[in-house]
């Protein structure tokens, strides 16, 4: 299998992406602060079947940090729309997971026609609460200015990631994700401030999700601490005949905390919507 990083060129950066398997197109978001190897446990299995398109977010893995012309999800949508154009691409569904899920809806809302199935997992799509939403830009201003992730801010952020219990269930994720925000230095830091500006300043989708007529999964982590389970009940509420999944034992990165149980779900949802 092929998991090697292809480079596609817009607006002057380059976005990374991998290309991985044959069939149906399902096109995966991964969260902030992660990149495309989030998925490796999904694609492993779910590229047997599909042919699944998971990109670098800008500033994350190995893609450039974003263009001057990207200050929302909204042009973060059009640009991904451009790489499906690139890979001559027309219908495709969209896994999402956090900052995925919020990008892929605006796909959706953009380009309706193409898009033939979403799951939208530990996300939400409406405005972040005012608490989170200063207490976010607040770190991320702190991040902006120090050029490096603080020791106290690794700290606070880690436990959003997980389930109650990841340290003792599942160490080195935990370890692994620290470590990683640790390296983050420079320009980097920068980056990735400004992505986190676009991410938790977002726009509100929550009426859009009415008109969306496409098989929807929603699933979200039982122990998922920054997307509570209401708001994915909120989100299923909005979207008729959404199907809403809650994943045991899992907190924000659920994918990784429940791979099997994860990768099941979407192999049975996706294996549903595009047949």
């Amino acid at each position: 299998m092929d998991r090697s990083m292809k480079k596609f060129a817009i607006d002057g950066c380059e976005m990374a992406y991998q290309d991985v398997g044959q069939g149906p197109v399902v096109l995966f978001g991964h969260s902030y602060l992660w990149d495309s190897e989030m998925w490796a446990p999904q694609i492993t299995q779910l590229s047997q079947s599909f042919r699944c398109i998971v990109p670098d977010l800008w500033a994350h893995g190995e893609s450039d940090s974003a263009p001057l012309s990207t200050r929302s999800l909204q042009d973060y949508a059009q640009q991904i729309l451009a790489l499906m154009d690139h890979l001559e691409i027309d219908q495709f569904a969209i896994v999402g997971l956090s900052v995925g899920g919020m990008w892929g809806a605006e796909v959706v809302a953009m380009a309706p026609r193409r898009v033939n199935a979403i799951a939208l997992m530990d996300t939400f799509v409406g405005l972040e609460p005012e608490v989170a939403h200063k207490k976010y830009f607040a770190m991320l201003e702190t991040i902006n200015t120090v050029k490096h992730v603080p020791e106290a801010i690794i700290a606070a952020v880690t436990p959003l990631f997980f389930a109650r219990n990841a340290e003792r269930d599942n160490p080195e994720l935990v370890a692994k994700f620290q470590q990683h925000l640790a390296q983050i230095k420079g320009e980097q830091a920068e980056a990735i401030a400004k992505v986190g500006r676009m991410v938790f300043g977002r726009r509100d989708l929550i009426d859009a999700l009415e008109h969306f007529t496409l098989p929807t999964l929603i699933a979200v982590g039982a122990e998922d601490i920054p997307r509570p389970y209401l708001e994915s009940y909120l989100m299923q509420d909005c979207i008729d005949g959404a199907e809403l999944v809650q994943i045991p034992n899992a907190g924000h990165i659920s994918n990784l905390e429940q791979p099997q149980f994860v990768t099941s779900l979407l192999n049975d949802f996706l294996t549903k919507a595009l047949r």
